[in-house]
């Protein structure tokens, strides 16, 4: 599928978005459009890393895993960053696993043109750093969440979070997926969405999520999540 130049600023990848004009132009005739279909795996662990993806729109989760069946999640990425990191910072295999938890498209670049861009300097290396900083207070801000903070105020987290990247209140994620996802059985995820639902912030059927009381699903999370979006909007900020 060919590049959307014509794509609206409210779907553009942020960091693409924050290239000056010619290095963008250049950059894009070396990239494709992609669609991505949910619980699809972008790369996997322990295989080489073939392309770099920066979302468009819907979501990628980088999951940690020590077996198949037991994987934690520990970055999600939207259109404000992209997916790959291992590769701009010289390591081609990566030892964590990337699949599609909500559906969207994506623009993608071999790895090696990527390499040779990152190469040529500009900016393109500068935003990366910066966005590998907010991957980093994501991940480590995840780990403190997993150790001190009970289910129900991760999961409120975990929805606001992918409600801010899919830029929707609704959205569709398996209990199958949300158990993999947070580290628990589907038992826990069953009573903490119930929880929140008792309380009348959500409404969970079948797979479908929607937030009925956005403020009073910001009070139920932990402030791992005030964090985490505070320093997206920092690199909102710089990159924009």
């Amino acid at each position: 599928m060919s590049p959307d130049t014509t794509r609206s600023p409210s779907h553009a990848n942020r960091l693409l978005s924050a290239l000056p004009p010619e290095e963008y132009e250049r950059l894009l005739p070396k990239m494709e459009e992609i669609v991505l279909t949910f619980d699809t795996s972008i790369y996997n662990i322990g295989e080489p890393i073939s392309y770099v993806y920066f979302p468009l729109s819907g979501i990628i989760s980088v999951l940690a895993a020590i077996e198949a069946s037991s994987t934690l999640e520990v970055g999600i990425v939207g259109r404000e960053g992209m997916v790959g990191l291992p590769l701009f910072m010289g390591v081609r295999t990566s030892r964590n696993k990337a699949i599609v938890q909500g559906k969207g498209v994506a623009m993608r670049i071999k790895a090696a043109d990527f390499e040779r861009e990152c190469a040529r300097g500009g900016a393109l290396p500068r935003i990366l750093l910066r966005f590998a900083h907010s991957m980093l207070v994501q991940i480590s801000q995840s780990a403190v969440c997993y150790r001190f903070h009970l289910i129900e105020k991760r999961l409120a987290r975990w929805l606001l979070m992918t409600s801010d990247r899919m830029e929707s209140l609704e959205f569709r994620v398996t209990q199958d997926f949300l158990s993999n996802m947070l580290g628990v059985r589907r038992e826990a995820v069953n009573r903490a969405a119930g929880s929140l639902q008792k309380k009348y912030l959500i409404s969970y059927s079948r797979g479908n999520i929607t937030i009925l009381d956005r403020p009073g699903l910001e009070a139920a999370a932990c402030k791992c999540y005030t964090i985490m979006r505070d320093e997206e909007e920092g690199l909102a900020a710089q990159t924009g």
